[in-house]
């Protein structure tokens, strides 16, 4: 692929969804300024910095952090789609929760000591969280924030399982603001603190050209085979989207290069555009960054980061597994072959010359798996990168690269910030009202201890949550209220169950009716969003499975006992290869299949890798005749397989 013309870098700041224009304009360079203030805090408060001999309070240095990237978010998200220039009452909301935010961090012991709260100031806080929640979430996320967010108010008038204790709206305001069930709790920390650190680093990996990097890498590796584009998209992708953990921006960055690489090989537009779609939503749980929801998960559960990150592994496998192969068989099925030799750069230059990019990325492994170093892993991987990128000078961090790479992280730390924050409101909801327990208990009667049922409940409500792409809002609410009742009626393992809940609650990103990852693929694809959004759902069908199997065999998730791994696995993987076989309509090894043969394959190959012994046995059975069929047909045509 020639990307002398654009890089995945340029393409991901030309696809920013923000108003900064050019990169040394005004509004550019106070984004910037903003963005310095706030990360030098939080480094300052991470690393336990003094000033005067005195480390700053947890309270002080949240508010600090909310109100330098709140005001940044004003200035980066227009209020409307098409706003280019920032208008004044921008400015003047961005000079508004600066300064009552740190009015806050300058109370911010008597806060802790004696309850301070100021309910005017609080409501000013309240209506500028709201706005950054439509800014960045749109309508959908603002109505689910406001309307949970006011739920203690009249929670004591719902009936049965909804019912809560009522609170008046300054005692409501104070919990929301001021306490650690709201603002000051576990929805700062994760930005804040937890999460601050990857999004750093994945900024400057993008600044000393990693993006260029992982594409070349998937080139390099992929791009010579049978459809080789869309499987250097997928692969590029699973890169990127691990790195920074956002959907979105994924498929503006890498999508701007693969998607119009895969439609002048013979992909269909709205092929190209599934693919990618598919491709980055897998990378918010493909190890070792994932997105800010696996930060979530950790906090809920009590576990250590890197056990959410080991339990991530086989399952993001298996789904690229999947996509890899449904890839390959429609180029198989459609003729389309590899790209060029000669167009395709060599693997041993790309790894001569990225190998800073590896070895970091090995780094963070370690210190995550094996130091244990969590949230402060990543600020030593930055360190280690700042200093290799400097042994060539391609990737040398000069001070327009550190400008743009600064730019680039108060992006990812500014949205993220501004769509984690609002939430704050629809935990302490929770919480406060005492609902979760309530909702619990009404699950497990209405499942009526049957685990199945309960399951069902769960994954409807998963779907209805994230249709409004709140997959977040949707983990934290089913977490504390799904989670415990299937955990109570199947004794399930807790991090499988998790997992469970965020796998279903993803999928609304490129699941009809909503689909929003599948349309903004489809949309720099020149497709119909709604095809590229059904094609998308063929194309993810292994994400749409595999979370009901690492529920009842949590070896998947590499927890308990790893012995049914031996077989489990093996199994899982040849149905994911009938799976996909079936819905392309061609089997790897095997050939073309006959119209009426998909559907047979397909039900064959889920009852194969479903992970139980009768199940597995009667999909074999079918499996192998079917295979052997298909096999028989196509042996004249030794080409096709």
């Amino acid at each position: 692929m020639n990307t002398d013309t654009i890089t995945a870098e340029e393409a991901a700041q030309g696809n920013e969804v923000t108003r900064l224009g050019e990169a040394y304009s005004w509004q550019s360079i106070a984004f910037v300024l903003l963005s310095v203030c706030g990360l030098v805090t939080g480094i300052a408060y991470i690393f336990g910095l003094t000033w005067d001999g005195r480390r700053m309070l947890e309270g002080e240095y949240y508010w600090i952090f909310i109100g330098f990237f709140a005001a940044a978010a004003f200035l980066a998200l227009p209020a409307k789609s098409g706003q280019s220039k920032i208008p004044v009452y921008d400015i003047l909301a961005a000079i508004a929760i600066l300064a009552v935010s740190f009015y806050f961090a300058t109370n911010a012991w008597e806060m802790v000591q004696a309850g301070w709260s100021s309910l005017y100031l609080g409501i000013v806080v309240w209506l500028l969280m709201m706005e950054l929640a439509r800014r960045s979430g749109g309508l959908p996320f603002l109505l689910v924030v406001l309307v949970i967010g006011l739920y203690p108010l009249v929670a004591n008038h719902f009936p049965g399982l909804i019912m809560g204790v009522p609170y008046q709206f300054d005692h409501m305001l104070e919990s929301y603001i001021f306490r650690a069930e709201g603002m000051m709790g576990i929805t700062t920390k994760i930005v804040a603190e937890i999460i601050l650190g990857f999004l750093v680093f994945a900024g400057i990996l993008l600044a000393t050209g990693a993006g260029t990097f992982f594409i070349d890498l998937a080139n390099a590796s992929f791009g010579r085979y049978r459809g080789g584009p869309a499987k250097v998209a997928v692969v590029a992708s699973a890169f990127m989207g691990s790195l920074s953990g956002s959907i979105f921006s994924n498929i503006a960055g890498t999508g701007s290069i693969t998607i119009p690489t895969m439609k002048k090989a013979g992909y269909p537009p709205h092929y190209a555009g599934a693919i990618e779609a598919c491709a980055s939503t897998g990378g918010v749980v493909m190890p070792p960054v994932m997105g800010a929801i696996a930060f979530v998960m950790a906090i809920t559960i009590g576990v250590d980061y890197a056990v959410i990150m080991i339990a991530a592994i086989l399952p993001s496998l298996l789904f690229y597994f999947g996509l890899i192969l449904q890839v390959d068989a429609y180029a198989a099925r459609t003729g389309i072959k590899g790209m060029p030799k000669d167009e395709l750069p060599s693997t041993r230059k790309v790894l001569l010359s990225g190998w800073p990019f590896l070895f970091v990325m090995l780094f963070l492994m370690w210190g995550l798996l094996y130091m244990r170093w969590e949230y402060y892993t990543p600020w030593y991987a930055c360190i280690l990168m700042i200093g290799l990128s400097f042994l060539r000078k391609e990737t040398r961090l000069t001070p327009a690269r550190l400008f743009s790479a600064i730019r680039q992280i108060g992006v990812l730390v500014t949205q993220t910030a501004a769509i984690i924050l609002p939430i704050a409101f629809v935990v302490s909801a929770l919480t406060i009202t005492g609902v979760t327990g309530s909702v619990t208990s009404g699950l497990v009667g209405l499942g009526g201890d049957n685990v199945f049922l309960v399951i069902l409940f769960g994954i409807i409500a998963c779907f209805i949550m994230g249709m409004a792409g709140l997959a977040i809002v949707a983990y934290i609410f089913l977490a504390v209220t799904l989670a415990p009742a299937i955990i109570e009626v199947g004794g399930l393992n807790t991090i499988a169950v998790h997992f469970f809940i965020v796998y279903y609650a993803m999928l609304s990103a490129i699941t009809p009716p909503v689909g929003a990852a599948a349309f903004l693929a489809g949309t720099i694809a020149g497709a119909r969003p709604m095809r590229t959004s059904f094609t998308a759902m063929r194309l993810g069908i292994v994400i749409y499975f595999v979370p009901l199997f690492f529920l009842f065999q949590p070896a998947l998730v590499l927890q308990g006992d790893l012995t049914p791994l031996v077989y489990v696995l093996p199994s899982i993987i040849i149905g994911i290869m009938l799976i996909s076989g079936g819905l392309e309509g061609y089997l790897l090894g095997a050939g073309l299949l006959k119209p009426w043969q998909r559907l047979p394959m397909i039900a064959a190959g889920f009852a194969f890798s479903f992970p139980g012994l009768i199940t597995t046995l009667i999909g074999g059975v079918f499996s192998a005749l079917l295979v052997a069929m298909v096999w028989q047909q196509n042996r004249s045509k030794p080409g096709l397989a």
